[in-house]
Order: C-alpha cells, then structure tokens, then sequence
C-alpha cells in the first residue's frame, strides 16, 4: 500500500446513504450528471458511491459538494440522504430531509469533535433512532478523546474512527455497508471496490440511451438504464418517484423545486460550485418531472 495516504492524511472521499431501495435511488440519481456505482446498504438503505469529479479534478471541497447533492437528492423525496465525508484535515456527515435544514457534525483529523452537540440529537430525531440508547452513543462521538492531540496512528485515524462508530449507531437502523466501501479510502479506491462487488449497478447520466444500458459496462457491471428508464408517460414513474403525480399539491411541490432550484443554479454557476450546480440542476429536474408526469396520468 502507498504511504501517501499515511503521511498526508486520506485522499478525499464520500459515501451517500439513501433510506431507500436502490431502484428508486437509481430514478433520480443520474440528474446528478455523473455515472455513479450504486448498491443495497442493508434492509431499506442504497448507497452511491461517488467517483470524485467535482473534488478531484474541480477543486471543491467534498464537503459542499456532497452536501449540495444530498440536499438535492432529498428536496420533495420521501426519504431523507446521509452524506459521510472526508478530506486530509477532516471528516464528516450531512444528513438531509425534506425542505428541512440539512444538519451535520465534523471531526478533525485527530478525531476532536468540531460541531454542536445539538446537531447531534436533531440527527438522531430525524432519523427516528432510539432516544437513549442511540443518543448516548451518539453523544460520546462528540466528546473529546484525552490522547487526541497525540500524534500516534495514520493521519487522519481519529477522524475515521470517529465515523465507524457512527456507523456502529447506524447498524441498528439498518445500515450495513457493503465490504470494500471504507470511510476514509479515496474516491478512486471506494470506486473499485463498489464495481467489483455482486449485484453493482452503475447509474447513467441523462441522454443515455436505454439500448446502450442493456450491455454490461467494461468493468462488468451493469447500467441502471437496463431496467429501463422511467418516464413520464409511462406508469413507473410515479411508483419509482412518489412525490410525482397529477395531484395539486405534486404540482404545487414541483412548482416550489422549480422556485428554488432556478436560482440555486445560477448561483452555483456564478460560484463555479459545481455540487450546488447540480443540486440546482436536480431540484429543476424534479420540477421538469413532477410536472410533466401530471397531465399523463389516467383515473
């Protein structure tokens, strides 16, 4: 193994928990704009694995940019998306839901909690995890270790300890992450590790043909699109994203995504951030969506 990631701490990474089946993840996640290894992560959970564009060859921190993708990912949808993240100097998670402020907590490298203890329990409420057992668990992750400013270990080794054990809390709401999928690895590595496993589907972004989705990729994994693109005339639409439909207040969502998400995207361009960029871009695209499934749809 290469020293690098010993000596100046973990390359920049991601993981993005989605408390939904993956068939359902896989409706929207293409509108992200980059083709993303996606898998089952336990009983109700999917998780995407970034490859790390915006971050690697963008310049942006994975934090905003990762933050602005499960915002996006999460506006209007029934499920909410949990954003683990980490660089060379720190480590994270945001979780977002709904129209809801996202809320997140950050480690330093060496472990020390660096949030609000507060952010802590609203995430545990808002994932609906038990009040005592999972909040007291939850509330040692954010106390200091009394050898944390040793430098003894792995650059970094603190702040990814710190992550396992929030993964720990999350087993008993049904996370389990798939082997090879390793807070703290590089997007490159979590990337090989997620084709190689059974059952991988790689999402496609949008403008790929559903023909060119029904052979496998060079890697051997294969497309979403294989299962067939939803669309809005067709009757899966609704079922693979429920917050669509002929309904006034589907319309009146859509017509809020398409208010905030206009705007959001001129923001991100004029930035040059490309996570909010995209998120922008999806929440339009869920306004494209949610509008044009109303008209087709029959009693």
């Amino acid at each position: 193994m290469s020293t690098e990631k010993f000596e100046r701490g973990p390359a920049p990474g991601a993981l993005l928990l989605c408390r939904a089946e993956p068939d359902a993840v896989a409706a929207v996640v293409p509108l992200l704009g980059e083709p993303m290894p996606l898998l089952r992560a336990g009983e109700g959970w999917s998780v995407i694995v970034p490859e790390g564009g915006p971050w690697r060859d963008g310049g942006e921190p994975v934090d905003r940019v990762v933050t602005g993708w499960a915002a996006a990912l999460a506006v209007g949808a029934p499920w909410p998306v949990l954003a683990l993240w980490w660089d060379a100097d720190r480590a994270g998670y945001t979780l977002a839901s709904g129209f809801r402020r996202p809320v997140g907590y950050v480690w330093l490298a060496n472990g020390t909690p660096a949030g609000e203890d507060e952010a802590m329990r609203t995430f545990a409420a808002r994932l609906g995890l038990d009040p005592v057992l999972d909040v007291q668990s939850l509330d040692r992750l954010t106390r200091p270790e009394p050898d944390a400013d040793r430098e003894s270990g792995p650059a970094g080794a603190g702040a990814r300890a710190r992550l396992r054990g929030l993964l720990a809390v999350l087993t008993r709401a049904g996370i389990t992450l798939p082997a090879g999928l390793d807070p703290g690895e590089g997007a490159d590595r979590l990337g090989a590790a997620a084709r190689a496993l059974p059952g991988v589907h790689r999402t496609e972004p949008p403008g790929r043909s559903p023909a060119d989705g029904t052979r496998p990729t060079a890697d051997g994994t294969r497309p979403i699109a294989a299962k067939g693109r939803p669309t809005a005339d067709g009757g899966r639409l609704p079922a693979w994203m429920p917050w669509t439909g002929g309904g006034p207040g589907a319309r009146a969502l859509a017509l809020t995504q398409l208010a905030v998400g206009l705007p959001l995207t001129v923001w991100g361009l004029r930035r040059h951030s490309g996570g909010w960029t995209a998120a922008g871009a999806l929440l339009v695209g869920h306004a494209a969506l949610g509008v044009a499934s109303g008209p087709t749809r029959r009693p």
